[in-house]
């Protein structure tokens, strides 16, 4: 019998369990620890936590540990259990009463066995089996159904051989063993089943930024890669920076939650572009709205080629009542001059509205020149400017396909996103994920957008999204309007956002120290795009 000292020990251990158990959020390590925790409290040899499926047509091995025979399956042993699962029932649908844990959950009981071999109700065969292979006596079995707050049977403990203290000696379960494991089967019981609640949460939550994105992709296909490739080097960067012992940035650590909130934070980085108008994200040329309107300009100057065919044939015509060859070969002429011009003007219009890295002034020169000297008859035959003001506007545009007014508009996306964050009830470990989130378009030298925070106002979180969101945006080779760079030509950009106070220097040092560009690129980016970069260069 136990004494009063021992017994009040063991419940001084239970309380402490039971507070460990509360605070485990790894579901596997949790199983673990209950096991553990009721071979411990018991002195048992070894012990099998069943859980139920879900389903609840039968018992999953978990996690099996025998000291003695040093067997550790399942859990974070790295050896995987491949039992059979116990079936509630046999194909007749009787209860399968023969088999101990089975009968602990369909009963929801709890069965104390003094010696395996003299359980006549119960069917051993498999453990005397066991037992000649290896020579070990299963002799005390407590098998602890798991009941959930809802009264379900969401697991069994079952436990193998107890000793006494300080001993080999196997003895029977006690009534406060049985007491102790039925207390802890109890907190277990409710530990599990919170923690599998807050995991379905958050799966729900995740399912739902996930449809946000698919939304977003359905709408442009060429942003729904970028949802998912942000956070991927968003987690890249964070985990060096976390991992730097040296430096500026080696006080930065992360736990498990930090890791999620960045996490949730990268998924939701460009959530408010569900507003943004798809033929702006989707805007592959200057001229494109929801088609591309060079075809317009193209038609218009096929009426002026037909035009100036008609001019050159009537000024023949005029001369046929003299033969004068030479007049018609100069008109001729002159109409193929035409011809050519306009054919090299069509070309150029054509070539600009493609947009670039940089129009050039003398380009953009040329195109208001064409604006200026060119006019064309309309379908109500009148003559008109051969380039509307918004047609003038896109093709003049320095940089890309965007006017400043579509740029605002594709901007304004991260107001969106700020806003429809900042409306949500956060947990307090996710309460950072709106400025997270929000501030990956702000600038080191306080000109990004939308709120023109400087370095020092922004948490080193949302300065490493702002990183990830350039680099993969200069690499990805599923825009509309650019092919994906080339590892050394995206490098060198950075390099210069890391000079001009564009991005932050450390991080990019740690970038590009810990090779997390190339850990990226060999993830994501095309092999063509993957070429040599000079880090002595990168490193000033």
């Amino acid at each position: 019998m136990d004494s009063m000292e021992d017994l009040l020990r063991r419940l001084e251990q239970l309380n402490v369990i039971g507070a460990s158990l509360s605070k485990e959020r790894d579901i596997t390590r949790l199983l673990e620890s209950i096991l553990l925790a009721a071979k411990a409290i018991t002195n048992a040899d070894g012990g099998t936590l069943y859980r139920m499926l879900d389903d609840q047509t039968a018992l999953r091995f978990e996690i099996l540990r025998t000291d003695s025979l040093r067997i550790a399956m399942g859990g974070t042993s790295g050896n995987p259990i491949s039992f059979p699962n116990l079936p509630l029932h046999d194909e007749a649908g009787a209860p399968n009463d023969s088999l101990v844990s089975v009968y602990a959950a369909i009963h929801h009981q709890t069965v104390n066995i003094a010696d395996a071999y003299d359980a006549p109700s119960f069917d051993f065969s498999g453990t005397r089996r066991f037992d000649e292979r290896t020579g070990y006596r299963s002799k005390s079995f407590l098998a602890v159904p798991m009941r959930n707050h809802e009264g379900e049977v969401i697991g069994v403990l079952q436990l193998i051989n107890a000793r006494l203290p300080g001993s080999t000696e196997v003895v029977s379960f006690s009534t406060s063993d049985q007491s102790l494991v039925e207390s802890l089967a109890s907190q277990a019981a409710i530990a599990l089943t919170n923690r599998l609640l807050i995991t379905q949460l958050e799966e729900l939550f995740e399912s739902f930024i996930n449809l946000i994105n698919l939304a977003i992709d359905e709408k442009s296909h060429y942003t729904g890669g970028h949802c998912q490739r942000v956070p991927a080097l968003t987690m890249l960067l964070a985990e060096a920076v976390n991992n730097t012992s040296e430096g500026p940035l080696a006080s930065f650590t992360m736990d498990d939650r930090d890791r999620y909130e960045l996490k949730i934070a990268g998924l939701l980085h460009d959530c408010g572009k569900v507003t943004t108008p798809v033929h702006v994200v989707d805007k592959a040329t200057k001229l494109q709205t929801l088609f591309d309107r060079i075809g317009l300009i193209d038609t218009r100057f096929e009426v002026l080629k037909r035009d100036a065919e008609i001019a050159a044939l009537r000024r023949q015509l005029e001369l046929r009542s003299k033969v004068n060859l030479d007049a018609e070969a100069a008109i001729w002429s002159d109409y193929r001059v035409a011809l050519n011009a306009l054919e090299e003007d069509k070309a150029f219009l054509r070539a600009t509205n493609a947009g670039a890295e940089k129009t050039e002034d003398w380009a953009i020169v040329r195109v208001r020149a064409i604006a200026g000297s060119r006019v064309w008859r309309n379908v109500d035959g009148v003559e008109t400017e051969f380039l509307t003001s918004d047609e003038l506007e896109n093709l003049t545009i320095r940089a890309g396909t965007l006017t400043q007014t579509e740029r605002n508009t594709i901007n304004h996306h991260i107001v969106a996103t700020i806003k429809m964050l900042e409306k949500l009830p956060w947990p307090k470990h996710l309460r950072k994920v709106p400025e997270y989130a929000g501030g990956h378009h702000e600038r080191m030298d306080g000109k990004g957008y939308p709120k023109g925070l400087t370095r020092d106002q922004m948490s080193v979180q949302a300065r490493v999204m702002g990183i990830a969101d350039i680099f993969e945006a200069l690499t990805a080779s599923d825009r509309p309007y650019k092919p994906g760079m080339k590892l050394s030509q995206a490098m060198g950009i950075m390099h210069r956002f890391k000079i001009n106070g564009h991005i932050d220097p450390d991080l990019f040092d740690v970038f590009v120290k810990e090779q997390v560009y190339l850990r990226y690129a060999e993830q994501f980016l095309d092999p063509w795009q993957i070429d040599a970069i000079s880090l002595p260069t990168l490193a000033g």
